[in-house]
């Protein structure tokens, strides 16, 4: 199991003990080469410890402590609280080291499409003319003569990237890759006098080469688009005040920008005139607009939903905070998964074992044509295109529906997941609270009165319930009455003057401590309490006048999410949240949840996660991608849903959904079933027909033209079936 991995990465244990000195090992150690004088600092300020000497080559650390104040095993967890501060680093570097290549293969995503288009016609025009010609009569040829036909100087200089590829693997790592074998074939084939096999064997791996280039740069543009950030032009403001319209990449720190009510800014930095109000909730997920002034500070990205603004340039082009999450993620989109790892390695150890065949066959049979059958006829070709293509045509698909999937292992482990963790303010719930109940307590007021006053009291106010009582009264029309300048007391209540009355709007306590007569108001509050509802108290003076019920609205399709997601298999749901018990009760009861946690903090949710997880179970983790960020980074798939899309929940979650549509979640996982399927179909068509090739060429049935035939045609059938899921529409799986 995944995490089994994790845990003793992280774990540490006594490798040796004297009184006042330890030795502890941890497996960690070995890829915190960066941190070693950090973490010795603060393992040296323990009170305890007198010194550390941290070795990352032998993974571990030797301690000396004062025997009167500590033990060796308090000690170690000491050390165990030091690393864990570090577990990400260590993670992430091990998860790199795991997937570095068994050997070195040539980058398709880095060969422009276009060049390897013009390969496929160029080879393609070439092996025309030589099959037309290929009944012409040739007399005996030297073997010089065989590499100077039309058909041999053509697969030469075609082949070269794959001569480089190969000479390469075998210079850096003494070891033969898929293009060794390729090349070796290649000449083989030239050197027996068959140069058309040779550019046909060419001509077939360039274009299952050329599908799956394709298929990444689809998935390149599509991340792209999803993430733009910035418009192509902007106006930059000259020294004489006077406007340019210049191209996004032509500017430069220190630049005056200008931007208006509907434009994007396109830079970081700093107001130096203007208002506007500014949607930023692409950074900083805040659904409400901020009024941005002088000397405020403003990112690319965002947009000005009002006004107008002159902006300091501070960070242009890839140093804004979203180009650099864009670079992130198109990174992070080559992560391998374990199913493509698996696959890089089975193509490495059947190289080898290609060219013990190939001898195998000619010292049994002595036939040089069966024996190069054994190097046209490889698994590695269509097992590792075919594995890359699948996984970089559903990241494609998936980002251009919304859906940000940061690496094809991702898609693996949420075909595996069994576990679901949800949070519930923003995730479960809209993260926009309504007014739900208007109680008037005295009989002269009625609902509009409450909402009026209460409004006045909190006209000044950002904070959420503020908002929606403000919403509630701008939508219906009401005036707010004319009022002093509010008094805010943090954390529970706001006061103000309305003609000769103080109008307070709080809680419960404000009210008490202010000597407000509540009445009978607790059966009411308990009511509402019952509904789960956040209560608001309003009075006049010392009189209660009435109570507002807020509460923040389920998403639509919530319900229906979860049983899907329980049809996919996940045995698990689990609520995680910090609001209190009671609110997180009412929710679970009714999204038929299994269990919940509330009232937890960022790290304890990071830590429930890890407890999951060491029970050997696959976590799947839904969050805001903000105060979850812990746990997102820790579950084995963090998933953010909405327009929650800070640096923060970009770098910490493994999977962005940019809707706010719940039911995107299950699309998501039977995408990644459906890929893991099509995957594991492949594998099953390319060991079975160049299995049964291989056969058939020893035996001398298959020629050696239609050897490369059935190998190549095979690879581009399984890359041609991994192309399908580009045609894939996350949300036609809703």
């Amino acid at each position: 199991m995944a995490f089994k991995k994790k845990k003793a990465l992280m774990s540490c244990e006594i490798l040796h003990d004297l009184p006042g000195r330890v030795r502890i090992g941890c497996r960690a150690l070995q890829y915190l080469d960066g941190q070693v004088e950090e973490i010795q600092d603060r393992l040296e300020d323990m009170v305890s410890i007198l010194s550390a000497r941290v070795t990352t080559v032998t993974s571990n650390v030797l301690i000396e402590y004062d025997p009167a104040t500590s033990t060796s095993p308090e000690t170690v967890s000491l050390t165990e609280t030091v690393l864990s501060s570090y577990a990400l680093i260590a993670y992430k570097s091990e998860r790199e080291m795991e997937n570095r290549p068994t050997v070195n293969e040539r980058r398709l995503q880095e060969e422009p499409v276009s060049e390897m288009a013009m390969r496929v016609g160029v080879t393609s025009v070439a092996l025309f003319f030589s099959w037309l010609g290929r009944h012409r009569a040739r007399g005996p040829m030297t073997l010089l003569g065989r590499f100077l036909t039309i058909p041999a100087l053509t697969s030469l200089s075609l082949a070269a990237p794959i001569f480089r590829s190969g000479l390469d693997s075998m210079r850096t790592q003494l070891r033969p890759n898929a293009d060794t074998l390729s090349a070796t074939a290649i000449l083989a084939s030239l050197i027996a006098g068959r140069d058309i096999s040779a550019l046909t064997i060419i001509w077939l791996a360039d274009i299952a080469e050329l599908l799956t280039a394709y298929t990444m740069e689809r998935t390149r543009r599509a991340i792209r688009e999803m993430l733009a950030v910035g418009e192509e032009y902007v106006w930059r403001l000259r020294e004489d005040d006077s406007e340019e319209r210049v191209a996004l990449e032509d500017l430069r720190v220190g630049d005056r920008i200008m931007a208006a009510t509907g434009e994007k800014i396109s830079v970081d930095g700093f107001v130096l005139s203007g208002e506007a109000s500014v949607d930023e909730s692409s950074i900083t997920g805040e659904y409400m607009p901020v009024r941005k002034v002088d000397e405020m500070e403003v990112f690319a990205g965002t947009v000005v939903k009002n006004g107008r603004l002159v902006i300091r340039a501070e960070k242009v082009g890839d140093e804004t905070a979203v180009a650099r999450i864009v670079h992130l993620v198109e990174e992070a989109s080559h992560r391998k998964a374990n199913i493509q790892t698996i696959a890089d390695r089975i193509s490495a150890q059947f190289i080898p074992v290609n060219f013990l065949l190939a001898l195998l066959v000619y010292f049994i049979t002595k036939n040089t044509a069966r024996a190069l059958n054994m190097l046209i006829i490889d698994y590695s070709c269509g097992v590792r295109l075919s594995t890359a293509t699948a996984l970089s045509a559903t990241i494609c698909s998936a980002a251009r529906d919304g859906v940000l999937i940061k690496g094809g292992n991702y898609l693996e482990m949420l075909n595996e997941a069994d576990t679901l963790i949800l949070d519930k303010t923003g995730t479960m719930t809209e993260g926009k609270p309504h007014v739900t109940s208007i109680i008037p307590v005295q009989d002269q007021t009625d609902e509009k009165e409450i909402i009026r006053l209460a409004s006045a009291a909190e006209e000044t106010s950002t904070h959420p319930m503020a908002v929606a009582i403000l919403d509630m009264a701008r939508r219906n029309g009401w005036r707010i009455p004319t009022h002093s300048d509010s008094e805010v007391f943090t954390a529970r209540g706001v006061a103000t003057r309305v003609g000769k009355n103080t109008i307070r709007v709080g809680s419960r306590k404000f009210m008490q401590e202010n000597s407000v007569d509540l009445g009978t108001a607790d059966p009411v509050a308990h009511r509402l309490a019952q509904r789960g509802e956040n209560i608001v108290y309003i009075s006049r003076g010392r009189k209660l006048i009435g109570m507002l019920g807020i509460q923040d609205a389920l998403r639509e399709n919530m319900k229906k999410a979860l049983n899907r997601m329980r049809n996919t298999g996940m045995d698990d749901i689990i609520l995680l949240t910090g609001d209190m018990e009671q609110h997180a009760e009412i929710v679970a009861t009714r999204m038929a949840m299994d269990r919940y946690h509330a009232e937890v903090m960022p790290e304890d949710k990071a830590e429930t996660v890890l407890k999951l997880q060491s029970k050997g179970v696959r976590v799947v983790m839904v969050g805001d991608g903000i105060n979850d960020a812990p746990a997102l980074a820790y579950a084995d798939v963090g998933i953010a849903m909405g327009g929650t899309r800070t640096d923060i929940a970009m770098e910490a979650a493994d999977i962005t959904i940019t809707q706010d549509e719940p039911l995107m979640i299950p699309a998501t996982i039977r995408l990644a079933r459906k890929t893991m399927e099509i995957v594991r179909q492949n594998f099953a068509t390319a060991i079975g027909v160049n299995t049964l090739g291989i056969v058939l060429a020893s035996i001398g049935v298959l020629p050696v033209f239609w050897g490369a035939v059935l190998h190549n045609a095979c690879t581009i059938a399984v890359v041609m079936n991994s192309s399908r899921l580009l045609f894939h529409n996350v949300e036609d799986l809703t």
